[in-house]
């Protein structure tokens, strides 16, 4: 009876490791592959517990998550003879589990050679100005570029490539900056041009509009002197209209001629003023002399020194007959 239970217990520990050994564990997110003595069983276990055979079946999963496979740094040339280095990131999953485990080894080293090459190859068929600005047209190409050896033979599909950092040289980075500035600079030029051509065709338009309208200008200068005064202000300014300036110059011009042509007229009344004699402009006014008593005049004649006295005492200094005819004879 002892013999019989310990057989009994020995059948059920043997059971009870064999179970263990025949179940397998799947997670939500991986696909279940069995060998059976190295051959491949054409179905694919999915989540859950499985059941394998304990002796001659081998499980191995394969997760189906999309997996995120780094670039490192790879130095190369464009188009255009400009030395760069670029690294970038795949984003990758596994579609077809059979094919991922059968058919290549070690599929994410596989992806990341080929990530590498088809980095380069890419990038030397594109210029630096397209690189730069037309990134997703340089991503869509890698892509494109990747799927073709992994997606059908790997059972792999390239979701998406992102290039991440362009290093360039420092002289090129220097170059480039001087060119963005320059470049800067003249849009600030035209838009500061086309911005002075628009407010001169306004002030044009406002200076035909105030023409038309004499009221318009007065009311301008109005609220020019408004907007000079209005943030206290102790000076006020007011404009002075410069049609009154050439007013008083014209009328002082007259008035000049005037007494010149006075002087002329009297001098050929009297016959003193021959042809080709130029007459002296007039002086400013200066301050009379105070008049020299009579004993301080030696001039013979008695005429004589009354003209001299004549002429001393008159304030305004104006010239006279006497004046005229000296000023010819000399």
């Amino acid at each position: 009876m002892g013999i019989l239970i310990t057989v009994l217990a020995v059948c059920a520990v043997a059971g009870l490791v064999l179970l263990a050994l025949s179940l397998r564990n799947v997670q939500q997110y991986e696909k279940g592959v069995v060998f059976r003595f190295g051959r491949l069983l054409p179905d694919i276990r999915g989540p859950g517990l499985r059941v394998i055979r304990p002796i001659g079946d081998r499980m191995r999963k394969v997760s189906v998550q999309t997996e995120v496979l780094g670039i490192p740094p790879q130095g190369s040339i464009t188009a255009d003879n400009v030395t760069l280095t670029v690294d970038a990131v795949v984003y990758f999953r596994v579609i077809d589990p059979v094919k991922a485990l059968v058919n290549v080894r070690n599929y994410s080293a596989a992806v990341s050679q080929i990530a590498q090459t088809s980095l380069r190859s890419v990038i030397g068929r594109a210029d630096l100005d397209t690189l730069l600005s037309d990134r997703d047209h340089i991503n869509a190409e890698l892509k494109k570029v990747m799927d073709t050896p992994t997606e059908e033979p790997w059972g792999l599909r390239i979701e998406r490539v992102e290039i991440k950092d362009i290093a360039l040289p420092e002289s090129m980075m220097r170059s480039m900056s001087k060119q963005a500035e320059a470049e800067r600079e003249r849009r600030a030029r035209v838009i500061a041009a086309d911005g002075e051509f628009q407010a001169s065709q306004r002030l044009t338009d406002a200076a035909a509009t105030m023409a038309d309208t004499p009221g318009a200008l007065q009311l301008r200068l109005l609220q020019t002197v408004v907007d000079v005064s209005a943030e206290k202000n102790s000076t006020l300014v007011m404009p002075f209209p410069v049609e009154m300036l050439r007013f008083f110059e014209h009328q002082s011009r007259d008035s000049d001629g005037e007494s010149a042509g006075q002087l002329v007229r009297r001098s050929t009344r009297h016959g003193t003023l021959s042809a080709g004699a130029v007459i002296p402009e007039p002086a400013t006014p200066a301050p009379a002399p105070a008049p020299a008593p009579a004993s301080s005049v030696s001039l013979p004649g008695e005429r004589a020194g009354s003209r001299v006295k004549v002429a001393r005492q008159r304030p305004d200094n104006s010239p006279t007959r006497r004046d005229a005819e000296e000023c010819l004879n000399g």
